[in-house]
């Protein structure tokens, strides 16, 4: 069996790509939250409903309650600017706890699952992994994938819904506006399509640097690494290999935040433009009589909660691809094959006697070196193998110069600690 281990380059040039059946394994990780997933959108829905009255409130407030010195209405309407922030405050709140819960979720069945992959691997995976890039893989990319489920496919699901009920609001008080209102529409998809490959490129770059730093961490600051290091006085060059490294993760932080922000400034401008834009053709409206200056108010209104929405939108694939990222390198992980797959019907090995006979048994630590024991010929009981395998003494009780395989022996050595007796006969096997 081939058996590769983890690709630790940060300067590959291979994109990392969203693919549908990568889209349906990361989407099996939240299946298990479906009824959650549903009441999040349900309290999505009372959000958007309460949001959409704001507006109507202030255009009834300019258009009809002042105008005619309607005191009872004035106070019925204060009230209701000050119930429905407030009931939108407990809405949110019970719709976190409900993502928290789910994202949560998605990080423990991820993490568990990782783990029990990793604990199935052989010993020579670990020999040949750095631990502080599996510690990355465990912590930090699982909390990073767990935002394309808890974050922006619940975000995606809630801004188009906030996004429809808004049009279908705003249609209704102006065609005219709205459509102009839209006109900066391609402007958002230019900017977040424009800046979007960018910052995917930066993010997978940054999780490598900072896999690569964790894993210089964790050789150089355990019992063995730190003793090695100070017995060859190699402190100050590990110093300054960890300047540099934590330099890189600096640097690509700066890149990261820079791109970001000018993304964010674009989309800032865009949604000025369009706001004055709406406010200079509805003045004009208003003059003509065409329309009053509540409704132009209320659509003002509507405006700005139909651009938050547009920007989320246009910046979800950056988002999601960004997060898709995390999933890739854990299942990079995961995907990993393991040595030995234990059979589905295999038979439990109990109330075993006999003895254990190695005939022409060959040992070597990888399949490209040569053998290191070769046709090895042992006969013993089952509780003493373990010491003639292990090189402590043979039947005959004399020392043993055949020096013992790394991976065989914890495993007989655990047959030995169980005191079973055991019948095995492997006949010229390599």
């Amino acid at each position: 069996m081939s058996f590769r281990y983890i690709h630790y380059g940060v300067d590959s040039d291979e994109k990392p790509k969203v693919t549908w059946p990568l889209l349906k394994r990361v989407f099996a990780y939240a299946r298990p939250y479906r009824g959650k997933i549903l009441l999040s959108l349900v309290l999505v829905l009372l959000i958007t409903g309460l949001d959409l009255l704001t507006p109507l409130i202030f255009r009834d407030l300019i258009d009809n309650t002042l105008p005619n010195h309607d005191v009872g209405r004035l106070n019925l309407l204060a009230l209701a600017l000050v119930m429905i922030p407030l009931a939108t405050t407990v809405i949110r709140i019970m719709r976190r706890k409900t993502d928290a819960s789910v994202g949560e979720g998605v990080i423990y069945d991820l993490r568990r699952h990782l783990y029990a992959h990793l604990q199935r691997m052989p010993l020579r995976f670990f020999t040949n992994t750095k631990t502080g890039e599996l510690m990355s893989r465990l912590n930090n990319d699982v909390v990073a994938a767990q935002t394309a489920i808890s974050d922006t496919f619940v975000g995606i699901v809630t801004n188009t819904v906030q996004l429809i009920a808004t049009l279908a609001v705003m249609l209704a008080l102006e065609w005219r506006l709205t459509i102009l209102g839209l006109l900066v529409f391609p402007l958002f998809f230019l900017a977040a399509k424009r800046v979007g490959m960018k910052l995917r490129d930066i993010a997978r770059e940054a999780m490598d640097h900072n896999a690569y730093m964790n894993a210089m961490v964790g050789e150089t600051l355990n019992i063995s690494g730190a003793l090695l290091v100070k017995l060859f006085g190699r402190q100050s060059i590990e110093i300054a290999r960890f300047e540099e490294r934590a330099a890189r993760v600096r640097d690509i932080g700066v890149r990261r935040a820079v791109v970001g922000s000018q993304f964010w400034a674009t989309m800032g401008l865009v949604t000025v433009l369009g706001t004055a834009l709406v406010y200079w053709i509805g003045g004009h409206l208003v003059l003509s009589d065409i329309f009053t200056i509540g409704t132009l108010v209320a659509f003002a209104g509507y405006l700005g909660q139909i651009y938050g929405p547009l920007q989320y939108l246009t910046n979800a694939p950056v988002d999601f691809a960004t997060s898709i990222v995390s999933f890739e390198r854990v299942f990079e992980v995961i995907d990993l094959p393991h040595e030995i797959d234990e059979k589905p019907d295999a038979i439990a090995l109990t109330n075993v006697k006999g003895d254990l006979v190695f005939d022409h048994v060959s040992f070597n630590y990888n399949t490209e070196s040569a053998g290191l024991l070769r046709e090895v010929r042992r006969h013993g009981r089952t509780d003493t193998i373990g010491a003639v395998l292990s090189g402590d003494v043979q039947p005959s009780g004399n020392g043993n110069s055949i020096p013992p395989p790394p991976a065989v022996p914890p495993k007989i050595k655990a047959v030995n600690r169980a005191r079973e007796d055991i019948s095995l006969d492997l006949k010229k096997a390599k």
